[in-house]
């Protein structure tokens, strides 16, 4: 491979008018004929670069201006454009002035404070994350630093509950309790999470703030110790729990709301900046809560008094700022109830929505108010709890070899005695996230063609009556139209989908909704 070096007087760059460069007369190194001495050098060591001819090339008059050339440099949270004055290349400022050379006093404290805030993004923001990110981060730092200041707090009241900095303390049971708190915490953390880790994947931000509520009610508990010293090792290890709980929870979903951040898979930086984020942010709590006891450190009254005031305003900032964060996180997994969103908004409109839209629509759910529309769908098996719809029974029996999913009338308790209806979509062994995405497709064209006529199925099917011969002709029309319709249209949606940067591969299904039937062939 060979190596060229550059010469800004070759031959081979042209600049146009209004200036052409001097005729010069370059001495031939020796030995080597033809060929041209030229040796770059570095005339300043700050931003400013300058190439020169050899001494012994006549320079001549230069430009009447300077040429910009269209190649711009970032770099260190500067922006510079290279310039050729005709004798030499420099890197000169993007706004004009040199990038070196001068500082003007005029706007030193506007380029200060435009540098001092890039090299705090830089410090703290990932290079490559979608746009939603910083408004996530300055949510996080309203929940950061009340949260790690009721945790100073609530940890100074227990010190005072076990008689910490009192002649009649023993250190021996105040340890003991510290430890016997803290193992049954643990062993709750492991055994919550182990329970629940599919809910961590498809219902993420429901669990992540349902957790962050048992975070400030453990925090509030650990505030109760000073006033029932007695129960000491009941209360803290009850607020421990939940603590720890809430703490397994926030572990295991951080790496999911990472990815949904990073947009050129860089998942490595995104976290090592949380954990930047997170340290600094709560080192700002530290300090509020320096800052409070200082306040009260000559009045024991007030100072006794003081978690009781500050905990509901700071548990409320901490709440708030964690709700508005997860409304900023925007995922791109796909679980039942996105895909529903995603394609009922599909038959609706006609077009797929974005993540930012169906993270609106989705919102947290904290009150699990999904699925409680009418003709609700679900993914799963027949509950034979309750009445089996006769239409179920026949699309049971007309599954073929080649189906890898079925769609039949649904009954289940709505409450505890109410008999609702919907759409049940039973999924075979061996289905793909495609037939997943079609026969959810074909599930919701058959709730939106029933809920246009909700009247007419309501008189058959809500009264308690079984199907008519009319409407069990109309039901099996409806399911081949929406299975046309489904096949026409599921791969067309799922390109769609795809391109707008859904993960279209898998489909995270609950515990529930996994399960799955096997065909059997007649012998």
């Amino acid at each position: 491979m060979q190596t060229t070096s550059f010469n800004p007087l070759s031959s081979s760059l042209q600049f146009s008018p209004p200036w052409t460069l001097p005729e010069t007369h370059l001495p031939i190194a020796t030995g080597v004929p033809n060929t041209l001495c030229f040796r770059p050098r570095t005339v300043t060591r700050s931003l400013r670069t300058c190439y020169r001819a050899d001494d012994g090339v006549d320079d001549g008059p230069g430009p009447s201006s300077p040429v910009r050339l269209p190649l711009v440099l970032r770099r260190s949270g500067r922006v510079s454009q290279y310039v050729w004055d005709g004798f030499s290349l420099q890197l000169v400022g993007f706004d004009g002035g040199a990038s070196s050379v001068s500082f003007d006093f005029g706007d030193g404290f506007r380029t200060l404070y435009r540098v001092s805030v890039l090299a705090v993004k830089d410090f703290f923001i990932p290079k490559n994350v979608s746009e939603h990110y910083v408004t996530y981060v300055k949510w996080k730092l309203l929940h950061r630093i009340f949260s790690s200041a009721l945790q100073v707090i609530a940890t100074q009241a227990m010190f005072r509950a076990i008689g910490v900095g009192h002649s009649r303390s023993l250190a021996s049971a105040a340890a003991l309790n510290w430890v016997l708190k803290d193992g049954l915490g643990r062993l709750s953390r492991c055994l919550f999470t182990a329970s629940i880790a599919s809910a961590f994947d498809t219902n993420l931000k429901r669990v992540r703030f349902s957790t962050a509520v048992l975070f400030s009610l453990g925090i509030g508990v650990e505030l109760l110790t000073p006033a029932f010293p007695q129960y000491f090792l009941l209360l803290a290890s009850i607020a421990n729990i939940v603590k720890q709980i809430s703490l397994g929870c926030y572990l295991s979903t951080a790496s999911a709301v990472h990815r949904s951040f990073a947009v050129t898979d860089n998942l490595g930086e995104v976290s090592a900046k949380a954990q930047i984020q997170s340290v600094c942010f709560d080192n700002l709590g530290l300090v509020l809560a320096a800052f409070l006891n200082f306040l009260t450190k000559n009045d024991q009254r007030l100072q006794a008094a003081l978690p009781f005031v500050v905990y509901p305003i700071f548990a409320a900032m901490d709440l708030f700022g964690t709700y508005q964060g997860l409304k900023h996180v925007h995922l791109q997994t796909l679980t039942k109830d996105r895909l529903e969103i995603i394609l009922s908004n599909w038959i609706e409109r006609g077009y797929v929505p974005t993540p930012a839209e169906v993270s609106e629509r989705e919102g947290i759910d904290l009150l699990c108010r999904q699925g409680k529309d009418s003709w609700p769908i679900r993914i799963g098996c027949l509950n034979l709890e309750a009445h089996v719809p006769k239409l179920s029974i026949l699309a049971m029996r007309s599954v073929c070899s080649k189906d890898y999913y079925f769609i039949c009338m649904d009954a289940f308790f709505r409450g505890s005695t109410t008999n609702t209806h919907g759409i049940l979509l039973c999924l075979r062994e061996g289905a793909r996230a495609a037939d997943i995405c079609i026969g959810l497709l074909q599930a919701c064209f058959i709730r939106k063609t029933i809920v246009s006529n909700t009247r007419i199925w309501e008189e058959e099917i809500v009264k308690g009556n079984e199907f008519s011969d009319a409407m069990a002709k109309e039901w099996i029309n409806l399911v081949e139209e929406s299975k046309k319709y489904a096949e026409e249209n599921g791969c067309f949606v799922l390109q769609q989908m795809s391109s707008l940067g859904w993960a279209v591969k898998n489909v995270l299904l609950s515990t529930n909704e996994q399960i799955r039937y096997s065909f059997v062939d007649d012998p």
